[in-house]
């Protein structure tokens, strides 16, 4: 086992419990791994205001959130967005179709065309227009009808891309904003190869992740293809498969 010198992981279905916690015996290894002098980061796409409490539990050195449309260093702040002419031609495109559970994530924050209790969004009743004059980061949709996902590739831009979690949420972004590319920018701040990196994932935005890293690990509980595509299978994540997997082959 090589030596590694960064511990990449997403959050959701990954890192946390089906009921959004961490475990006791996640954080304690997490603490021995700040310990032994190994970097941790966060790789999600959750906002920034869903990920402060995991980060003040954890501890991140640095966090890609939102996808990669935000990525947050030690001493710096990056960001990719959609255009806002990019964005408002996408949600006229996708306005078309009936029946969408619709939110973009703006520098104003969260709206959604229905409420998501979850989330806690602004509801906006004017799409396709776009509320404020803020930035956008991220277009979020899902539907009852297949339609959506058949028409969805169709409905971009050229400046933008999707994918999907759990098979059902579509994620829009700008073609900048991957979580691969904050990767590359958090290991690059510590002066870390991404050969020296492990990256924990479930879904298909942490492919090119755990492709490209020195290790590249899917929880048991992820999607079929990442579990194909990792070179190794750890525990779900409500049996702390990361923590386990990190104490056993990574703390030595």
């Amino acid at each position: 086992m090589r030596q590694i010198h960064a511990i990449i992981t997403d959050l959701d279905r990954t890192l946390l419990h089906t009921d959004k916690s961490v475990s006791t015996y996640t954080i304690q290894v997490f603490q021995r791994c700040r310990n032994a002098g190994i970097h941790i980061f966060a790789a999600t796409a959750r906002p920034e205001r869903s990920v402060r409490i995991y980060d003040r539990i954890l501890h991140f050195d640095a966090m890609t959130i939102m996808n990669g449309a935000r990525i947050l260093l030690a001493d710096r702040e990056l960001r990719f967005m959609i255009p806002r002419t990019s964005g408002t031609a996408i949600l006229k495109r996708i306005c078309s179709l009936p029946d969408n559970v619709l939110s973009v994530e703006l520098e104003d924050g969260l709206f959604a065309n229905v409420d998501i209790p979850e989330w806690k969004p602004v509801v906006y009743p004017g799409f396709p227009e776009l509320p404020g004059d803020g930035g956008l980061y991220k277009i979020l949709v899902s539907s009852p009808h297949e339609e959506l996902y058949r028409q969805i590739g169709r409905m971009l831009t050229e400046d933008t891309y999707y994918t999907t979690a759990g098979n059902m949420l579509i994620q829009i972004m700008s073609r900048d904003a991957t979580k691969w590319n904050g990767v590359q920018q958090m290991l690059s701040a510590c002066g870390i190869s991404p050969a020296d990196a492990v990256y924990f994932g479930d879904d298909m935005d942490d492919l090119e992740s755990i492709r490209m890293c020195g290790i590249g690990a899917a929880v048991a509980s992820g999607a079929e293809s990442v579990q194909q595509a990792a070179d190794v299978i750890v525990g779900s994540h409500d049996e702390d498969g990361v923590a386990r997997f990190i104490e056993n082959t990574l703390l030595f």
